[in-house]
């Protein structure tokens, strides 16, 4: 039988803020503590020096949570839990529940170490990420613009080129500025036969197709002028059939000297029947690396270490991260971070991700588990305000907040169908699911083009050549994002974290975001019922649907401001 109260003392439910401040999280079933109050002092001292009452953080359909943020001098804690309800009042610690403190034992966090404070790039409070497929986004070489000409408008396949380069990045630069950009995400530059480049030939070489290593230099270069930072795809978990390692095994059989680098069964490479591990076990073109081994791991550190020292790239995101051992992944953190302190790492997960989110592997992950509850709630309308709140607010508790800070919320990618097309057209779906992408404690991420309205089914069509006919544009939906992004940039209250739900019924979803000091809050009203609310005085800004129109706007408390208003008044 479940337990009433739960808790383990790490995470994300215990964990270190700082070298003197351990965040403590406490679930009960729901509606059952009046009050918890925690108990704490140095793990060496006989009693307990002080006490606080913990605060409620929100309720899912399980748990209760209750927060509280301990400070210690000496960087020692022991500590037990006091919870009240309305029958009498229970001792909770390591041993169980008691009706007292020595029954129910203490937690403990045995000393703060420094090495265990969890540190995110502290630019990641107000990034706006952008997520760019550099062969559909722009030309800036004229020797491309001819491979365009026919195919930029038209549906791709899977093995179009539309001849998208570094040059046509670094002309848009101003544009990505303009809608409020300060992060860009690149997938793979390196070396590869197909259009993607998931199947790295060589890892230290920028494709021809994109470009030079100079003109990569001078993308960065010039992202940072302009306060943006660059992060570029690693595909570490395979590599492509042209590699010159797997060639090598090819050609020689087990005689080769990267035999071991890949996973063969028998004693030559089988292309035609495939006799090794790939990509999903379906893409016989790009076979798996043996990452444990100790020269493939050598090689792909170095790899990691060479962008960042050569060329000053802000961070990776890490293709199929999953699929590799943790012990790479703790090394890898380790060689970027000495290579750049502030480097973001992102991780490829689309589950749960706890794992890889302890602080000594990724900073954060592409957050898939927040897509699919934005989806079900805002465009496909399975679920009520009610369960999405509760989804919601599960996920906010999985991981401790540093990742929570750094997770890419994204809304569609490279390898999903487009937002807009999902919501079959409707614009207003997708502005209203910006607005909670945008007001969500993380990274908000922009996949090419979702900004102006391009639609796109599964992959490949959801990688077309990006629109830039503003005449095609949806403007309003551009001029939605870019008020957001200015937004994130200016109100410190969707710097932090936190992030509480008011109300999640009858039509009604409402929620608080607060700033990290607890001093600044931004409340988010999303109405479907037929009469109009008014959030409490206290609140000076305000995001609201009466009936399905959008309000985009700083007001005062009462004031109201739909769409065609707000819109003129933009000047579109």
């Amino acid at each position: 039988m479940k337990s009433w109260v739960y808790h383990v003392a790490y995470e994300p439910y215990a964990y270190a803020r700082s070298e003197n401040v351990a965040r403590i999280f406490l679930c009960v079933l729901p509606r059952t503590a009046r009050q918890v109050i925690i108990y704490y002092g140095d793990r060496y001292e006989a009693t307990f020096s002080q006490s606080r009452e913990m605060e409620f953080d929100g309720a899912d359909c399980e748990w209760d949570y209750f927060v509280a943020d301990l400070y210690s001098e000496s960087k020692r804690l022991k500590y037990a839990f006091l919870i009240v309800t309305r029958e009498t009042d229970f001792w909770y610690g390591e041993s169980g529940i008691g009706k007292n403190s020595e029954d129910s034992g203490v937690f403990q966090v045995p000393y703060l170490c420094e090495r265990d404070v969890f540190q995110v790039p502290e630019w990641v409070r107000d990034a706006i990420a952008y997520q760019i497929f550099p062969d559909r986004f722009a030309i800036g070489d004229s020797k491309n613009t001819s491979v365009s000409a026919t195919l930029w408008s038209q549906q791709p396949t899977p093995q179009s080129v539309l001849g998208g380069d570094l040059a046509g990045i670094v002309s848009r630069l101003g544009e990505l500025a303009e809608l409020g950009v300060t992060l860009i995400y690149l997938t793979p530059i390196f070396k590869a036969r197909s259009n993607h480049k998931y199947d790295t030939e060589d890892y230290f070489e920028i494709d021809v197709q994109f470009g030079t290593k100079e003109e990569f230099r001078g993308l960065i270069r010039e992202a940072h002028t302009r306060g943006m930072r660059v992060v570029i795809d690693a595909v570490f978990n395979h590599c492509g059939q042209d590699f010159q390692p797997f060639q090598d095994a090819v050609k020689k059989g087990r005689a080769s000297s990267y035999w071991s680098w890949f996973y063969i069964a028998g004693d030559h490479v089988d292309v035609d029947h495939v006799n090794y591990e790939t990509f999903s076990n379906q893409v016989h073109t790009m076979p798996k690396l043996r990452v444990a081994n100790p020269e493939v791991e050598t090689y792909l550190l170095s790899v990691a270490e060479y962008w960042i020292k050569e060329f000053d790239i802000d961070g990776w995101r890490l293709d199929v991260a999953n699929e590799i051992d943790h012990m790479f992944w703790r090394k890898f953190r380790q060689v970027v971070k000495a290579a750049k302190p502030d480097a973001l790492i992102i991780g490829e997960v689309w589950h749960d991700s706890l794992p890889w989110l302890r602080g000594d592997q990724f900073d954060g992950v592409m957050n898939y588990v927040f897509r699919d509850s934005v989806l079900r709630f805002f465009i496909e309308g399975r679920d009520s305000a009610r369960v999405f709140a509760e989804r919601i607010t599960r996920l906010l508790h999985r991981y401790p907040e540093q990742a929570v800070r750094s997770m890419f919320n994204l809304l569609g990618s490279h390898d999903t169908e487009r937002i807009l097309t999902l919501a079959q057209g409707d614009a207003k779906k997708v502005a209203k699911t910006l607005i909670f992408q945008f007001t969500f404690p993380g990274i908000p991420m922009v996949y090419y083009g979702d900004e102006v309205g391009m639609e796109g089914g599964a992959d490949p069509d959801c990688r077309r050549g990006m629109m830039w006919d503003q005449n095609l544009q949806n403007r309003e939906l551009q001029w939605v994002v870019r008020n957001l992004a200015r937004l994130r940039h200016e109100e410190v209250a969707l710097h932090g974290t936190r992030m509480h739900f008011r109300k999640s019924r009858k039509g009604q979803l409402i929620y608080e975001r607060i700033s990290d000091d607890g001093c600044t809050r931004v409340a988010v009203l999303f109405n479907r019922a037929t009469t109009a609310h008014v959030l409490p005085a206290d609140v000076d800004i305000l995001f609201v649907y009466p009936q399905g129109a959008l309000v985009f706007n700083r007001l005062a408390p009462d004031a109201v401001v739909i769409w065609r208003e707000a819109h003129e008044e933009a000047g579109i």
